[in-house]
This record gives C-alpha cells, sequence and structure tokens, in this order.
C-alpha cells in the first residue's frame, strides 16, 4: 500500500519538462480581434461606419468555369453574382461602388458579372485604379457613371482561346461572335463608337506580342470609354449625388401614387348613391 507522501507526490517528479517554481501553463486564448487585424491587415483597428454604400472590389484576374492556379488573385463570379443581388433587393444599400484592378480574365464570366451590375436600378460608379484591362472594361462600363485615375490604364485587344484550337473556319466564326458580344455591351454602355472601338481593338505596332492599344487615364476618357478622371473622392461624392437624385425621384413618385390615390377615393360614388 502506497503511503500518502507517495500518492501526494508533486507533478514535477513525474514530468520533469515543469519547473515547480513557475506558476502552471495556462490555456492558450483565442486572438483578439486586434490581434487579427494586426496580422491580416498591419492594423490594430480598422475605420468602421454604417453605410448605405456597398463596395465591390474586381481584382486580379476573373476567374471562370476552371480553378486557377492558388498563387493567381482572382475574382470569383460565384462570389460576386450573390453580392449583387443582395445590393439589389437590401433596403439599406442605396448605392454601388466597383473598384477595379483586373488584368481580365475569363470573357463570359466577366460578361456575366458586367451584364448583372448594368442590371441592378440601384445608383452605381466605377472606379479603374491600377488597370481594367480586356474584359474588365465592359465591367467598368457596365455603372451609370464611370471613372479612372490618372496613372490607370486599360488594354483593348481582341479575344483569344486557350487550350486545344482547331484550324476550321467554325473556330472563327466563334471567336467573331464572342468578339461581338463584348463590343456591343461596351459600346451600348459608354460614349464610343463601335468603330472606334474595334480600331482600337486591331492596332498593330503598339503592344510587342499582341495588337490593340494601351489607354491611359485620360486617354481612355478622351475616347469616350469612360465618363471622366478622377477617384476615390470624386467617385464617391457621385455617388452620393445620385443617390439623393434618387430619393427625390422615390418621393416624387410616391407623392403622386397618393395623389392620384385621393383622387380616386374622392370620385368613389357614395354609399348612398350605391345603394339607389
Amino acid at each position: 500500500m502506497m503511503d500518502d507522501e507517495e500518492t501526494h507526490r508533486p507533478r514535477s517528479d513525474t514530468d520533469p519538462s515543469i519547473d515547480p517554481a513557475l506558476p502552471p501553463p495556462q490555456p492558450k486564448q483565442p486572438e483578439g480581434e486586434d490581434s487579427q487585424n494586426i496580422h491580416q491587415l498591419g492594423t490594430p483597428e480598422i475605420p468602421r461606419m454604417p453605410s448605405n454604400i456597398h463596395c465591390l472590389n474586381i481584382i486580379g484576374q476573373i476567374e471562370g468555369h476552371l480553378i486557377l492556379p492558388s498563387q493567381n488573385k482572382t475574382t470569383k463570379y460565384e462570389h460576386v453574382i450573390p453580392q449583387l443581388v443582395a445590393v439589389q433587393q437590401s433596403p439599406e444599400t442605396e448605392g454601388l461602388l466597383i473598384l477595379l484592378n483586373t488584368v481580365g480574365g475569363d470573357v463570359e464570366a466577366g460578361l456575366a458579372i458586367a451584364e448583372l451590375i448594368a442590371g441592378v436600378t440601384k445608383p452605381k460608379v466605377s472606379v479603374v485604379l491600377g488597370g481594367g484591362h480586356s474584359i474588365g472594361i465592359p465591367i467598368a462600363c457596365a455603372a451609370d457613371r464611370s471613372f479612372i485615375t490618372e496613372s490607370a490604364t486599360m488594354t483593348v485587344h481582341p479575344i483569344r482561346l486557350s487550350g486545344l484550337v482547331l484550324g476550321v473556319p467554325q473556330t472563327y466564326e466563334y471567336l467573331e461572335k464572342m468578339q461581338d458580344r463584348v463590343v456591343k455591351f461596351v459600346v451600348s454602355h459608354s460614349g464610343i463608337s463601335e468603330q472606334n472601338y474595334r480600331r482600337l481593338m486591331f492596332r498593330t505596332g503598339e503592344l510587342a506580342r499582341d495588337i490593340g492599344t494601351i489607354l491611359v487615364g485620360s486617354s481612355a476618357v478622351e475616347e469616350g470609354m469612360i465618363d471622366a478622371v478622377g477617384s476615390m473622392g470624386e467617385a464617391i461624392s457621385a455617388l452620393r449625388e445620385m443617390i439623393e437624385q434618387q430619393r427625390n425621384y422615390d418621393d416624387a413618385q410616391a407623392g403622386a401614387s397618393e395623389g392620384v390615390r385621393d383622387d380616386a377615393m374622392d370620385n368613389l360614388p357614395s354609399r348612398g348613391g350605391l345603394q339607389k
């Protein structure tokens, strides 16, 4: 039978890694929000305020039906589409701000995003920051008002196919039809004509390994592809002005509907008249 001294032997005798002079180890506490912000964003606190504007980022490469390598920064359409649906349905969201810094990507995914942005009935403004190349152009043009910074660039070039390509007439017809989809969308949502857009698209001698045109800042505005040169301040100011106009329009429509309803009630026959 073991005596009491042996039964209550200190833990340090059985576990040499624990020093009895030190306090017992404490359970690891979960990282706080400040620690996570420092680790991920480099700052302990992020400015926060309630906002009626939703910010949508279009960055890196627009991913299509195939998953790109993990080292690529991508915009996934399955992430963007639910956001646009929520913007349209949310009564608290009154405007949409689209920030672009993209090299382009999948044509059908980019057009799907652009069509949804154009279909949002709330005020929307886009800003091309670093670049809005290739299929990023329709996304930038899909907003009600578009801006581009002085140093940002937009590359206009024909679409291309990757993978196996068959050298048959049907392949070139398919490329032409897909190209027409992009051209018609840009022309219908911006101030550039189809002739000028195709001229920029098929220009030779400017790109070393491709055909097309690079537009820098104000050049995109001069061609009619983008509305104005500006950055964050100009974009938010324009968006708030559009939101205020939308509010005034909605109030006027509500007042007109109320007036029509009152007039209709006044013109209804009285209960006594109905009985006669």
